[in-house]
C-alpha cells in the first residue's frame, strides 16, 4: 500500500529545443525531487504536459522516471484520457511499468452527469489494481466532481484520494467532510497546502516543487513538526512566484522560472508557450528581488 500524503511534485516535462523530451534532464530532475526530500513523484500530468503528449511518449516518461527513480519514492502517473476505454487502456499499462498511483483526470470536453463520472471511475477500479487519485480540475476540464461523488468514489477498492485544483477551498473541505480519515484529500493549489493540512487533507500536488521543492517540503515537515508559524511563513514565501501566473499559462511559467533558475527544462510544446520576452525578464525580476538562493 502506498502512504499518499506530503509533497508531490507535479513534473515538468523535459523538452529539447525542437520539442523532443529530453529524457536526459527528466532523470536529472527524478534525482534533483528525491533529494530534496518529496513525498512522491507524479509525471504526465497537467504541469508535465500531457495534453500535448503522445501514448507512445508518456509511457516512455513514466518508464524513465520509475528506472530513475528506483523505487525510492511512489511514482504517480496520470493516465486520465476524455474516453473510458482509452483510460483504462492507458492506466492498465501504467501499471504494467511500475506506477505506483494512478493519477486520473475526469474525461474533459463534453459536458457529462455525475453518475457518468461515477461509471467512468468504476470501470476503471475494475480494471486495475493499483490506487487511484481521482483529479478534479474543473477550470481546465469543463468537468468538476461534486463532494457527494467523491464521498461515493471513496467506497470503491482503490479509489485512495483525490486532488482538487478548482481553487475552491470550500470543495476541498466538503472533501474532506465527506470522507473517512484513510481516504487522501490533496490540494492541487500550492497555495492552498497548509490550509489543507490543518483541514485534515494529507499533502498537496505541487507544481512550485518544480522550482523550490525544499521550501513546500519545509511547509509540511514544519506542520507535521506543530511549528505553525514557520509552516506558514514557508507557504507565504512563494506567493511572488505563483503571482507572476498572471503572465500566461502556469504551465508555462513554471518552465520558464525553471529555466532561469538553471534547470534545463526547456520549452513548453507550441502552441502552449510565451515568446514575449518581457515575461522571462518580470520574472528574472521577481526571482533576483525575491528567491535568491531560495531552493
Amino acid at each position: 500500500m502506498v502512504n499518499i500524503n506530503g509533497i508531490i511534485t507535479a513534473m515538468v516535462t523535459p523538452m529539447h529545443n525542437d520539442e523532443t523530451v529530453n529524457y536526459v534532464e527528466l532523470r536529472n530532475q527524478v534525482r534533483r525531487q528525491v533529494s530534496a526530500g518529496v513525498s512522491g513523484l507524479f509525471v504526465s500530468g497537467t504541469n508535465g504536459e500531457s495534453y500535448v503528449l503522445s501514448e507512445k511518449e508518456k509511457l516512455e516518461i513514466l518508464k524513465v522516471a520509475v528506472d530513475e527513480n528506483a523505487g525510492k519514492l511512489p511514482v504517480y502517473a496520470g493516465t486520465g484520457c476524455p474516453g473510458t476505454k482509452e483510460t483504462i487502456e492507458l492506466s492498465k499499462q501504467a501499471e504494467k511499468l511500475g506506477a505506483d498511483v494512478l493519477s486520473v483526470i475526469t474525461p474533459y470536453f463534453a459536458t457529462l452527469s455525475q453518475k457518468e463520472l461515477y461509471d467512468h471511475y468504476e470501470a476503471l477500479v475494475e480494471s486495475v489494481s493499483i490506487p487511484i487519485v481521482v483529479y478534479n480540475m474543473p477550470a481546465r476540464t469543463g468537468v468538476a466532481i461534486n463532494p457527494e461523488t467523491v464521498e461515493k468514489l471513496a467506497k470503491l477498492p482503490n479509489i485512495a484520494g483525490v486532488k482538487d485544483s478548482s481553487g475552491n477551498f470550500d470543495n476541498i473541505l466538503q472533501y474532506i467532510e465527506r470522507t473517512s480519515d484513510d481516504f487522501a484529500v490533496l490540494s492541487g493549489n500550492d497555495s492552498l497546502v497548509l490550509w489543507t493540512l490543518q483541514a485534515g487533507g494529507k499533502g498537496a500536488v505541487c507544481g512550485v516543487g518544480n522550482l523550490f521543492p525544499e521550501t513546500l517540503v519545509a511547509v509540511y515537515e514544519l506542520w507535521k513538526a506543530g511549528d505553525f508559524a514557520k509552516a506558514k511563513a514557508a507557504q507565504d514565501s512563494i506567493r511572488d512566484i505563483r503571482d507572476c501566473f498572471k503572465f500566461g499559462n502556469p504551465n508555462t511559467i513554471v518552465k520558464i522560472t525553471a529555466n532561469l533558475l538553471g534547470h534545463n527544462v526547456g520549452p513548453c510544446r507550441a502552441p502552449f508557450h510565451i515568446s514575449d520576452p518581457k515575461v522571462a525578464q518580470e520574472i528574472d525580476k521577481v526571482l533576483k528581488e525575491k528567491y535568491a538562493g531560495m531552493k
